[in-house]
């Protein structure tokens, strides 16, 4: 397969995930409390948005890297 191809596969892999999951979510632990033996943790979980115009983007990006991809010849 050719390296453009592939860069068209992975394009529309990560528009697909971009559209469908509408950001990345993430989890944060923070010291509390640490006194001696006493250790206490909070976990806080972050979101990066991603909007779904990149999603499209991509995607179609993607997409049109698989037909140029498809239609040059080596």
């Amino acid at each position: 397969m050719k390296p453009l191809s592939w860069m068209g596969i992975v394009l529309v892999i990560v528009g697909v995930l971009a559209l469908a999951y509408g950001g990345i979510t993430y989890t944060r632990q923070e010291k509390v409390l640490d006194i001696g033996p006493i250790h206490a943790t909070k976990e806080t979980q972050e979101r990066i948005p991603v909007p779904p115009i990149l999603g499209g983007i991509a995607l179609a990006g993607g997409i049109a890297l698989l037909v140029i991809g498809a239609r040059k010849k080596s």
